[in-house]
């Protein structure tokens, strides 16, 4: 049956109207917006408020793996608050957290500043910087752990041939004071060149004008970095200081990987008891419950520091 050109032409103009009323439809600010959020807002609802959702469920009931277990309330959180090992590991994770971040930002700054000046292959050092940061964790933390090895230990060869250790060296994975300072000094080894760059990037932005009206009043290389460098410098580094905080506290991989929270808990942060107990013990409700106890924590500092950075 033919169909005359009539007919063509209105059902062309029909659907150019339809798709004309679309494309105005998704080109509006509010539906475009909404549109390129969606995505992430989808991830964020996978990845990050169903899991948490389901921590919570499980803390509040007695799950086993392979039992579906009965709602107990906050027995769970109850019975963690006094057990001994889980005291510890808050010791443990205050300690580690605030050695590690103090670090950071101290050798973080004074990286940044060598890396700011102008320095032959200057390109290369900054990318040779950024390998720990690039290199998987448990691939880097893998050569630590044979670093520190008791019988192996290149840590304890070269200290003992400098003189700066008594043979045969400490055991760094077996004595508690050791093994806190070997987990401390590789987060300080891998989260130190984020600190570096960022704060980097914090320096090449302050106007080289401020540094020369402070050398015209008389001030020197100190007064330089106290009083022009580290106050513009302060909303960088409370951003950085942030995120930093939030990734040395909820480590997981370094500690695992090199101690798996021992010698007897003595390195055991809240994601590496959670993961003993929730996982390798089989106890999901218990084990849900020590892992949402960062989240008070995390919440009270995360609080502290944006109402700082929004002050400055």
């Amino acid at each position: 049956m033919a169909v005359g050109p009539g007919v063509l032409d209105a059902t062309a103009v029909t659907g150019g109207g339809r798709l004309g009323r679309v494309r105005r439809w998704w080109e509006q600010e509010h539906v475009f917006g909404y549109g390129l959020i969606l995505p992430a807002l989808v991830l964020l609802a996978c990845l990050v408020a169903y899991p948490f959702l389901m921590a919570v469920y499980l803390s509040l009931s007695d799950y086993w793996v392979g039992s579906p277990g009965r709602f107990v309330g906050l027995a769970n959180f109850r019975e963690i608050l006094g057990n001994d090992v889980f005291r510890q590991t808050v010791r443990n994770s205050f300690v580690f957290t605030g050695i590690a971040l103090t670090l950071k930002t101290v050798l973080g700054v004074w990286l940044a500043l060598l890396l700011a000046r102008n320095l032959s292959g200057k390109r290369l050092i900054r990318g040779a910087v950024l390998l720990p940061f690039v290199i998987p964790t448990a691939l880097s933390t893998l050569g630590w752990w044979w670093m520190f090895d008791s019988l192996y230990s290149v840590v304890n060869w070269t200290g003992i041939r400098l003189g700066l250790l008594n043979p045969p060296g400490p055991n760094w994975l077996g004595v508690p004071a050791y093994a806190m300072a070997a987990v401390i000094a590789v987060n300080v080894w891998r989260g130190l060149p984020f600190f570096a760059i960022t704060v980097l990037a914090g320096l090449v932005a302050i106007p080289r004008e401020h540094y020369e009206a402070a050398e015209v009043d008389g001030a020197g290389a100190w007064g330089r970095f106290r009083y022009v460098t580290l106050p513009l410098l302060r909303p960088v580094l409370a951003v950085v200081i942030l995120f930093s905080t939030i990734f040395t506290f909820s480590d997981f991989n370094i500690v695992y990987v090199l101690t798996r929270g021992g010698p007897v808990n003595t390195t055991h942060l809240f994601a590496t008891l959670a993961y003993q107990v929730g996982l390798q013990g089989g106890n999901l409700g218990q084990g849900a419950a020590i892992s949402l106890f960062l989240f008070p924590m995390l919440g009270v500092v995360v609080f502290l520091q944006l109402r700082y950075i929004r002050r400055e």
